[in-house]
């Protein structure tokens, strides 16, 4: 969790061109020491090209990153990596086959000359911590790739950096393990408290690991907020659509009421700045009941169109005569209909979002 208020890790108007090309257009990011961000969003997004400029592998085109009170990069100036007080895991572990877990770990402890008892103090409580104690002696050959990604980790956070920064590190992991060490990196930050920056195109991974999400789209910044926030709150059509489901109807916002086809929605609440061209309307937050022949802002007369059985809910479809999209609905595995039904769909008020 963050511990202050003031940024530690501040990137400000920073831009990367390659030629014609931008990669990263003028984005600002101030991250509060201790706290855990996520860039996330499609490949493509600058997110990972971000990553590397905070790391000092590639050099802005424009723009001031600061640690602390220190300049890293700026027109004139560039610290290169290894003066960062940095720490990076890339998706590929890197850990010497020929070293044990160990060795591995104490590695960079070595490189920076420690007293020999420091190192195998530091070494043997990080190891504790990454519960790999009992694996010290092994290599990595014998190691599973969840323990992998905790030497990796271990190796990472053992030097203590200032910022330790993870180019979506979960991703060669199959998907019960992804699970497994999203929460570990979360366990692990809580435990040391360094300010950290995750790079990953899974918004899941994002929202169980991240203080903040920062959704990245062509090289800029739509939203950053807290997951809560993201997902009800969503500023941007991009957002709405790339954290979880939605359903997107675009229409006219005038006066207080939002106008698509048939539909008047009252929108009680419009974020600063946003000139709304949609909404968005979250499909568990919509009810299906018997239609009763009536017309209110909220209940809007459909016909179900398809259902489909997924275990814990069914995912309906839902035609609205005068729209152009059907509707998706998430409703709980009880709540079964037939297609084909003339129904009323009752909408949530806290689910319908203005969106630009």
């Amino acid at each position: 969790m963050a511990q202050a208020d003031t940024a530690f890790l501040d990137l400000s108007g920073v831009v990367l061109r390659y030629g014609q090309v931008v990669a990263v257009d003028g984005i600002d990011l101030a991250i509060r020491r201790g706290e855990f961000i996520a860039l996330l969003g499609p490949s493509g997004c600058g997110k990972t090209t971000s990553l590397r400029m905070i790391a000092g592998f590639l050099t802005p085109s424009a723009g001031t990153i600061r640690l602390g009170e220190r300049v890293l990069s700026a027109p004139g100036v560039f610290v290169p990596p290894e003066a960062r007080q940095m720490s990076m895991i890339f998706q590929s572990y890197a850990i010497w086959p020929h070293m044990t877990v160990a060795e591995n770990v104490a590695f960079g402890l070595r490189l920076r000359r420690m007293d020999r008892a420091e190192v195998e103090r530091r070494t043997a409580r990080v190891l504790q911590v990454v519960r790999l104690d009992a694996l010290a002696r092994r290599l990595p050959a014998e190691l599973s790739g969840g323990q992998q990604q905790r030497v990796a980790l271990a190796r990472a956070i053992v030097i203590e950096p200032s910022v330790l920064l993870l180019d979506e590190p979960l991703s060669n992991l199959d998907a019960s393990l992804r699970e497994e060490m999203r929460h570990e990196i979360r366990r692990l930050h809580d435990e040391f408290g360094i300010t950290s920056v995750y790079v990953t195109h899974d918004q899941t991974e994002a929202m169980a690991t991240a203080d903040r999400i920062v959704v990245m789209n062509a090289g800029r910044i739509e939203q950053a907020d807290t997951p809560y926030a993201l997902y009800n709150r969503p500023q941007t059509r991009f957002v709405a659509a790339f954290i979880g489901r939605t359903n997107l109807i675009d229409g006219q916002l005038e006066d207080g009421v939002f106008r698509a086809g048939p539909l008047a929605v009252p929108i009680t609440a419009v974020p600063d700045g946003v000139s709304a061209t949609a909404i968005s309307v979250r499909p568990h937050g919509i009810r299906i009941e018997p239609a009763a022949g009536r017309r209110e802002p909220l209940r809007w007369p459909a016909r179900l169109l398809t259902r489909t059985f997924l275990g814990e809910t069914w995912d309906y479809q839902a035609a609205i005569a005068g729209l152009a999209m059907p509707l998706r609905i998430s409703r709980p595995s009880t709540d079964m209909f037939d297609i084909d039904g003339d129904v009323d769909l009752v909408v949530a008020p806290e689910a319908i979002v203005a969106v630009r």
